[in-house]
């Protein structure tokens, strides 16, 4: 059965030791993202935290829920990661019926499928509490996480959990993104969205009308939908239909008080507002989960109109920076879970691994069934077009008999295997917005390396050598006698 709500995970993670009440008041500048930073850096992620007391807000604030593989598939209420891509996989690998038989054989499957579309409700928790006349951000335990944070007329406090929803003005498709907000003051943040996202193009739509832009921000509510909304879906698909997929519940939303955005009825807040087209403010620095702070820059602006929470609020946050950090834990989850979307594309790709020094889009390593000659290039050059693949500085392309999940041993073939001048492709393209290290904002070169065995017809004149293995026969005879070896 589904998380009713975030309190329900909470309580989840208690009843598994998973979680630790700190119990003495702290500070939710810089003390709170210390604190989560040290222990996101300790064995096995360390456990999620929640903060009783902290100074200037009534409410408590809870971080790390999804910091570590086993709290990562307790959230998604799984076994392991490779569950839900599985489940994807079924999906997809149904054959279109061809008889009748068939057919009705499918209905049950596209019955459950049918379930999981998100649903309307009347009333919600996240309306317990309704402030329009003055509503006020000063009241919620908003952190500021690192010190070069925020410009020197705020307090650097950021919101860095929230679900962002907005609407496309034609066709009217909702988008929930996740966009950090930088609170400047009381009703006013900056709108973090990067241009190649889902919401700055609903944006450049309201732009070109001249109309303010209706935006809903949730914070907290069950696992799967928070993490749904990090998710690297098609624009036509929904984030709350994905959420309920994964959740195998439909996700119930309400509408918000001031405008037609509907946003998860459990939600611990929501803040409602608008975008003018026409305002733009100074957002940042920020320090980001690459580990560096992204520069300051011109965002839009976003006004509260009505902010609505439930009276025994919990705020949810995450601290990002230099990994392994607990959004770390969120893209492993999304390397598993999306590898059949890229084989839709790329059916030779075995495996594929995004390590964590890469913060997501530095270095991708690639397994294939290579076929023929250029193969690996093809892999290459084709990830670059393909979605958030573009973003890819690195793409590492190795034969399928190696494991890309074993760093080390995947390192000794990549080293051993490539001539650099040969195997090597470089282009210019796309990089992510965070990206600090080229001369352009949003654009520099990236590097693809095929590192896989070499064929004659790309240019190897020797024969391949074999790989040192010993012999089974001679293993089984070690094993046997190991006690003799006292070892």
């Amino acid at each position: 059965m589904a998380y009713r709500d975030l309190r329900d995970y909470i309580r989840t993670l208690e009843e598994r030791g998973l979680l630790h009440r700190i119990k003495a008041e702290v500070d939710p500048i810089l003390e709170i993202s210390a604190i989560t930073d040290r222990i996101c850096k300790s064995r096995q992620g360390g456990k999620a935290l929640y903060f009783e007391k902290v100074k200037g807000s009534a409410f408590p604030v809870v971080t790390n829920i999804f910091g570590s593989f086993e709290r990562m598939c307790l959230a998604l209420e799984i076994s392991k990661l490779d569950d839900v891509a599985a489940r994807i996989e079924e999906l997809m690998n149904q054959a279109p019926p061809k008889t009748l038989f068939e057919k009705l054989a499918m209905l049950p499957k596209l019955f459950e499928f049918s379930k999981y579309l998100p649903k309307t409700v009347k009333s919600a928790p996240c309306q317990e509490v309704v402030e329009k006349d003055d509503p006020d951000l000063g009241k919620f335990p908003i952190l500021k996480c690192w010190p070069g944070d925020g410009q020197p007329d705020d307090e650097g406090r950021f919101i860095t959990l929230p679900m962002v929803f907005t609407r496309d003005p034609e066709s009217g498709r909702p988008n929930c993104g996740m966009y950090r907000i930088h609170v400047y003051d009381k009703n006013t943040t900056g709108m973090h969205w990067h241009i190649h996202k889902d919401g700055a193009r609903h944006y450049d739509k309201y732009l070109a009308r001249k109309q303010r832009m209706p935006v809903s921000i949730a914070v907290g509510s069950d696992p799967a939908v928070i993490y749904a909304a990090t998710a690297p879906l098609p624009a036509a698909v929904d984030e709350m239909l994905f959420a309920g997929f994964l959740r195998r519940e439909p996700v119930e939303m309400v509408k918000c008080i001031t405008s037609d955005i509907e946003v998860p009825a459990n939600s611990e807040l929501v803040i409602e507002g608008y975008v003018d087209p026409e305002e733009s403010r100074i957002e940042g620095p920020f320090g980001d989960h690459t580990g560096f702070y992204s520069s300051a820059d011109l965002y839009p602006v976003f006004h509260v109109t009505c902010i609505t929470h439930r009276k025994d609020l919990v705020y949810p946050t995450t601290i990002v920076g230099k990994p392994p950090m607990e959004d770390c834990y969120m893209a492993k989850a999304t390397e598993r879970i999306f590898l059949p979307l890229m084989r839709l594309d790329f059916p030779e790709i075995k495996d594929i691994n995004l390590p964590m020094e890469g913060v997501f889009h530095n270095c991708c390593i690639i397994s294939i069934k290579k076929s023929y000659p250029g193969h690996a290039k093809k892999i290459i050059h084709g990830l670059w077009g393909k979605g958030q693949m573009m973003f890819a500085k690195l793409l590492i392309v190795v034969d399928d008999d190696v494991d890309v999940q074993d760093l080390s041993y995947t390192a000794w073939r990549v080293l051993n295997n490539v001539d650099w001048k040969r195997d090597v492709v470089v282009a210019d393209g796309p990089l992510d917005d965070l990206d600090h290290s080229a001369n352009f904002p949003r654009y520099g070169s990236k590097m693809g390396v095929d590192a896989t065995r070499k064929t004659r017809e790309e240019g190897m004149t020797r024969e391949w050598p074999q790989e040192l293995f010993m012999s089974d026969e001679m293993k089984k005879h070690v094993d046997s006698r190991w006690k003799e070896y006292g070892l």
